[in-house]
């Protein structure tokens, strides 16, 4: 080797054999992480060393163990850095300028942060990382530790892992990160080794504890310290069910993801498909805060790649996720904290105020703040908390569950404080607490004007200079924090810059602190801020977020019992959102509350009844309340009907409200005659060609379709379709409605290749206008796999993708949501049809049994279901329990709509079946005889249904030796078949080689 290749090999070995051991306190772990694996990418030995000595272990001696390992120190610093412990005043000089002075060979540093060090940390020589480049950063760094690196080696040390000051690719609404958070480090790191060693799409963890422990803390400072492992990082505020979902529902647009895709819904849907597969992101970060209500955690904890963590003070996460029950503070940490925050306070008085709140971080929080803000000693601090008599403290505040009593007291003290010296400061307090707690939009007060705030509230739509003063009065006593705005262009209702968040206890504390006669005027300005608020347009997707938050200041803000109209329109506005975003569960809570405040103040005659009554009977009806619903749109009819001149077109849409609610009880023929009526009306009052006559058309046809006369709702669906398309437009998604009806009446009416032509063409159309996941697309797509399989398409193919569809249904409706059951009924007919009668067993009885949870008893989709669980039954060889429970949907489907009902005549042809299987060929031939007649008038000779009853018959007549006739019956149906489905369709085949047709019922709640 030659000696310039001698050099360069020593040169290379001892670049290799360089070792360093970086020294950092947990809050740097970004940056040690990032020095870390540049380093390593560089060939050099490198050990993460996290330090924290306790106080009471002497500086140098701390130090001189890190001496004990091999290679340089390399000391991550900043302010932070110097205050751990706290160590005495001037024990880091001495150590710098002794210790560290005389083994200055073995140390260097970097400074990460832009405050000074202190001049003795000059002997360590550290570079300044702060406010530079990635590239820089790398070469201070380098330049530094003397690891010499040629330009491309440099380049690819940067390569593969994130700069500690750049964000994630997606980074949302995570609370700014504490300078004084302590402590937590083995928490913290226990939390990161157990969310990196959980199997794929388990990795959540619930941090659960009382009140004031820190939980939120946690979260956030885990989002900032290991940012760096994620390339997303979304914080959901989940305080009430609609702000969690919409919350959650934004991240969607963020991964590129369509925003208008059937709401919070649609989105999350797609969200969490989009999570799971971990495409465009699979380094995930979702942090739900302040989730306690499990309701809905199966239908949206995501799954996949990434990590997921949720605060809550609800113990049974247990049931979803691993648990870690948050602790206090260990002292050594509540005392760190207490010296880090009150300056003046000594070790000994720290530990005494410590043990006095019991370790609890929201209590030292506020002690250290009110501390250090105020001229207050220490002695008299705690003199005063144990001598509650002396303060105007309100009675009931003497416990807050396992909060120290202490405290409370404490809270006593300051307020009392401050209304000596920043009264300013305590309204803006009283203004809080007339929000909800948590996140708070409190700079929409400042949007009130001036005129209708009284007199000693008017400072605040003056000038900033004393709104700005008093809310940094708040912040610098800990009692709020204000919250990042993140959130370009979503329109929400956030306060401007002036959002802060104010934890659930202090809220609940202060409102009671600060509790004044006047308190009703501060709820008057938060209503009136919250009514500025309202875009007033509750059914646009895109002011959906205002909404989520609007909604949850309702009721503290006493909106609900609010008569000035603009207020009120607000509340309305509210519930419609609620409706129209698929809220339904928080729609019907609050829609009652709304309705019992108004009845004791306003008549019928008011005209925000009806658009609340729409709204709630549609919350009520799509979240299974039907019997609910239909009682509260009667009475909204009966208090119509007392007025003198009733609104026409509000009396059309109640009555529509109405034939709506009687379809899903079951009432068709009431419905249907209902429908014809308002449809009739409507021509007349509104026109043709108004949006809301073609929605009554558009129902007529439901109507008509319910009760299986498919060519006439054929004809009014094809009509609404042409009028839409004039009226409103090709793409709108009402005329896509239309459409897709078209298509279900085709394929009702037996003509298969019709209807899937139509429905193709229109599901190409709901995806290019809605997306692939909104929620009328799925409805389509499940329309055009019926379509396929009717027109005897690949069986195999449809199969899966009708299980896939039914995952996506049971995500985003549950497992009890009619739409669900429809498709979970059509999934099992077809699984049965294709041999696997074990699944489709259990999937036809957990259809049967949520419809009669949903419809009770007497009703026709739970009836008509038993005929196909009777067919399950058949396929198992149980003639018997199949033929039983055939009788009874043949029976009681006659009973409820008739015998010349579709669903009865199929009930009829399987029922037929089963007579012939037990050897009742007599009452087969019966049946099917009558059945046949009644099948040509009412669907014609050439409908599938009619077939199948005929081929049906002609078994039946074979077995009885009428061969003649079998005959005669069994030419007609196979020439029939061949004409109209074609030779190869599989239904023809069947018939063809003997095998008797049964029919499977598929419900429709219309």
């Amino acid at each position: 080797m030659s000696a310039q290749g001698q050099a360069l090999e020593a040169e290379l070995t001892g670049r290799q054999d360089r070792s360093f051991v970086i020294v950092y306190p947990g809050y740097h772990r970004h940056w040690a992480t990032w020095i870390h694996r540049t380093l390593e990418r560089l060939g050099c030995q490198v050990v993460l060393q996290r330090w924290g000595p306790p106080r009471e272990q002497p500086l140098e001696e701390a130090l001189a163990d890190l001496l004990l390992a091999d290679g340089t120190v390399l000391l991550v610093l900043s302010e932070w850095f110097f205050e751990l412990g706290p160590r005495k005043e001037g024990e880091w000089d001495t150590a710098l300028r002794g210790f560290v002075a005389t083994h200055r060979d073995r140390f260097a540093a970097v400074n990460v942060t832009s405050p000074a060090l202190p001049t003795s940390a000059a002997v360590v020589r550290p570079v300044e990382l702060w406010g530079v480049s990635a590239d820089e950063a790398v070469r201070r760094l380098l330049n530094r530790l003397e690891v010499d690196a040629e330009p491309a080696e440099m380049a690819d040390a940067r390569e593969g892992h994130r700069y500690p000051r750049d964000t994630p690719d997606v980074w949302g609404d995570v609370p700014r990160r504490s300078g004084d958070f302590t402590g937590r480090d083995d928490l913290l790191n226990s939390l990161q080794q157990r969310l990196m060693d959980a199997e794929r799409g388990t990795a959540a963890i619930a941090l659960v504890g009382m009140p004031g422990i820190g939980k939120s803390a946690i979260a956030a400072e885990y989002a900032h310290r290991f940012s760096s492992d994620y390339d997303v990082v979304w914080w959901v505020n989940s305080d009430a069910r609609g702000t969690l979902r919409e919350r959650f529902s934004e991240l969607a647009p963020r991964l590129g993801l369509p925003a208008e895709a059937g709401g919070s819904g649609g989105r999350i849907r797609a969200l969490r498909e989009a999570l799971r597969r971990g495409k465009p992101y699979g380094r995930w970060l979702i942090i739900f805060d302040g989730w306690d209500e499990l309701t809905d955690a199966e239908a949206l904890l995501p799954e996949g790649d990434g990590h997921v963590l949720i605060t809550s003070r609800n113990r049974n996460w247990s049931r979803f996720t691993d648990v870690v029950t948050v602790p206090g503070f260990v002292r050594g940490e509540s005392t760190g904290y207490l010296m880090r925050r009150a300056r003046n306070i000594t070790a000994e008085e720290a530990d005494e105020v410590a043990r006095e709140l019991e370790d609890v971080p929201l209590a030292l929080v506020q002690a250290a703040a009110f501390l250090n803000q105020s001229d207050m000693a220490v002695p008299e601090y705690l003199r005063m908390t144990r001598e509650r008599g002396s303060l105007d403290f309100p009675v009931g505040l003497e416990s807050a569950g396992d909060y120290p009593a202490s405290s409370l007291t404490s809270w006593s003290i300051l307020i009392n404080q401050l209304r000596k010296d920043n009264p300013r400061a305590v309204q803006l307090l009283t203004l809080c607490t007339v929000f909800a707690p948590g996140r708070i939009p409190l700079g929409l007060v400042r949007a009130v004007p001036e005129s209708e705030l009284p007199e000693d509230l008017r400072w605040i739509a003056r000038g900033r200079a004393a709104w700005t003063q008093a809310l940094d009065v708040l912040t610098n006593f800990s009692v709020v924090s204000l919250e990042p705005v993140e959130h370009g262009g979503t329109g929400r209702a956030d306060g401007g810059e002036d959002r802060v968040r104010m934890h659930r206890l202090v809220h609940s504390i202060a409102s009671q602190l600060t509790a004044t006669e006047d308190l009703e005027e501060y709820r008057r300005i938060v209503r009136r801020g919250l009514a500025e608020a309202d875009p007033g347009t509750p059914q646009d997707s895109r002011t959906w977020p205002v909404y989520s938050e609007l909604l949850l200041h309702i009721e503290p803000s006493g909106a609900l019992t609010s008569t000035g109209n603009r207020v009120r329109k607000t509340v309305l506005n509210c519930v419609q959102y609620c409706s129209a975003s698929a809220e339904y569960t928080t729609g019907v809570t609050l829609g009652a509350r709304v309705r019992e405040h108004w009845q004791a103040t306003f008549p019928p005659s008011d005209p925000m009844w009806v658009p609340l009554s729409l709204s709630q009977s549609l919350c009520l009806r799509e979240s299974g309340q039907i019997r609910a619903a239909h009682e509260l749109i009667r009475e909204q009819l009966a208090d119509l009907d007392e007025l003198d001149a009733p609104d026409a077109a509000a009396v059309l849409s109640v009555r529509q409200a109405l034939a709506v609610v009687l379809r899903r009880l079951g009432r068709y023929g009431e419905s249907l005659e209902l429908s014809r009526e308002i449809n009739s009306a409507a021509q007349e009052v509104l026109g043709p060609d108004h949006v809301s006559s073609l929605v009554f058309r558009n129902n007529l046809g439901v109507a008509l379709r319910q009760l299986g006369r498919y060519e006439e709702a054929y004809e009014i669906d094809a009509e609404t379709l042409r009028r839409r398309e004039r009226a409103l437009s090709v793409r709108d998604p009402s005329t896509l409605v239309s459409g897709n009806n078209c298509a279900y009446d085709l394929r009702l009416m037996g003509k298969f290749s019709e209807a899937l032509a139509r429905q193709e063409l229109g599901m190409q159309m709901h995806i290019q206008v809605l997306g692939p996941d909104h929620d009328q697309t799925l409805f389509a797509r499940h329309q055009l796999l019926l379509c396929r399989y009717r027109a005897g398409e690949d069986r195999e193919e449809i199969g899966e993708q009708l299980g896939l569809l039914l995952d996506r249904y049971r995500q985003v409706y549950g497992r009890s949501f009619y739409q669900t059951l429809n498709l979970v009924t059509d999934y099992g007919n077809f699984l049965r049809e294709v041999g696997d009668t074990a699944q489709a067993s259990r999937l036809i009885a957990e259809a049967e049994e949520g419809y009669r949870k949903l419809l009770g008893q007497a009703h026709p989709v739970p009836t008509g279901m038993q005929s196909s669980f009777g067919l399950i039954l058949r396929a198992e060889g149980d003639t018997r329990g199949a033929l039983n429970l055939f009788e009874q949907a043949y029976f009681g489907l006659r009973t409820l709509l008739g015998p010349d009902h579709p669903w009865t005549l199929g009930c009829a042809l399987n029922s037929a079946a089963g007579r012939q299987d037990s050897g009742r060929g007599d009452e087969a031939v019966e049946l099917g005889r009558d059945t046949l007649d009644r099948a040509r008038r009412t669907l014609g000779d050439d409908h599938l249904l009619t077939l199948s009853v005929m081929s049906g018959l002609a078994t039946d007549l074979r077995s009885l030796g009428e061969e003649t006739e079998s005959r005669k019956l069994d030419e007609d149906v196979l020439s029939r078949l061949t004409r109209t489905l074609g030779m190869r369709h599989p239904q023809t085949i069947t018939i063809r080689e003997g095998a008797r047709p049964l029919w499977d019922f598929e419900p429709n709640l219309g």
